[in-house]
């Protein structure tokens, strides 16, 4: 009888406390529910228009046309929309991918504490500027300083606006991203990996090229190809610093355009969603948004692939 009691008296405490669990558990799993049907929603009315303007327009063309005017006329050819960004995204990794690596080793391995308390955030900080003060830097400053230089040397027909000022000023930009995601991977290399490394002889550096680099790729490539998602999906930089010029070219001096650029060019204004030239944009945001995807899920399997697991 007393144990009996004592169980009742038990579950009547425990009762309230399941009844709170549930509802937490109700109200996470609602918050879950949002974001997938957001996604969802993003992706159906994407798709939705995006089938309208391919019915116009065929995917072949679309994909591999070579000439990109909308607002002349028909031609509805992305292909050097996709050759800027590529262009455009190979700048910038060039000059965002040793810069940020090399900070997150420098930080985690060889930085003091003090100088780390620092640096960091003050690295970090440029993550926190928004887009629109990078294209007024390009623009005003990265810009002219280019075309001056190239015209010293014999370049005579270079612009302010190019490829080449648009991907460096994109490079520093994501160079916290680079930088943060790859410090957080090289810190997460277990300690035991660099005393190892350290009792049979090697130096630091040895260390750090052959045992920490190593243990911590995959994480890094993950994070150098989310670097590239952000690059690719960039819009303000481009518009104030590569112009709106489709040219298929791989010319770093050119003046370029991109999927994100031209997306709002398309959309920007009073438009009609029933012609070609409006739905264009649709095609080109599922087009983007399809890259974008196949990019982090790429990321995704690095990491589960080839992480190494550690005791």
């Amino acid at each position: 009888m007393t144990i009996t009691s004592a169980t009742l008296s038990l579950e009547r405490r425990l009762s309230p406390r399941r009844a709170f669990e549930g509802a937490i558990g109700l109200v996470l799993m609602a918050c879950a529910a949002v974001a997938v049907l957001t996604t969802l929603g993003i992706v159906l009315s994407l798709a939705g228009e995006a089938l309208r303007f391919f019915n116009a327009v065929p995917v072949w063309e679309f994909l591999f046309g070579t000439q990109w005017a909308p607002q002349s006329g028909d031609d509805y050819g992305a292909l050097p929309l996709f050759a800027g960004t590529i262009l455009i995204m190979l700048i910038a990794m060039a000059v965002a991918a040793p810069v940020g690596l090399f900070s997150a080793i420098y930080l985690s391995e060889y930085a003091g504490p003090a100088v780390r308390d620092w640096v960091k955030p003050l690295l970090e900080v440029l993550a926190g500027v928004p887009t629109v003060v990078y294209g007024f830097f390009a623009a005003l400053t990265v810009g002219p300083i280019f075309r001056a230089f190239f015209n010293s040397i014999g370049f005579d027909d270079v612009q302010n606006q190019m490829a080449l000022t648009a991907g460096v000023v994109m490079g520093i930009m994501l160079i916290p991203f680079v930088s943060s995601l790859s410090d957080d991977i090289i810190n997460a290399v277990p300690q035991t990996l660099r005393d190892g490394s350290y009792a049979m002889g090697a130096t630091k550096s040895e260390t750090v090229k052959r045992v920490v680099l190593p243990a911590a790729l995959p994480g890094i490539m993950a994070a150098m190809l989310l670097a590239v998602s952000r690059a690719v999906g960039e819009t303000m930089i481009v518009t104030m610093a590569a112009g709106l010029q489709a040219k298929l070219t791989a010319n770093p001096l050119d003046t370029v355009t991109t999927v994100t650029v031209q997306i709002v060019t398309l959309l920007t204004g009073d438009q009609e969603f029933d012609s070609p030239r409006t739905l264009a944009a649709f095609g080109l945001g599922l087009t983007l948004f399809i890259v974008t995807l196949a990019l982090n899920i790429v990321a995704l399997r690095i990491v589960q692939k080839y992480r190494e697991q550690y005791d």
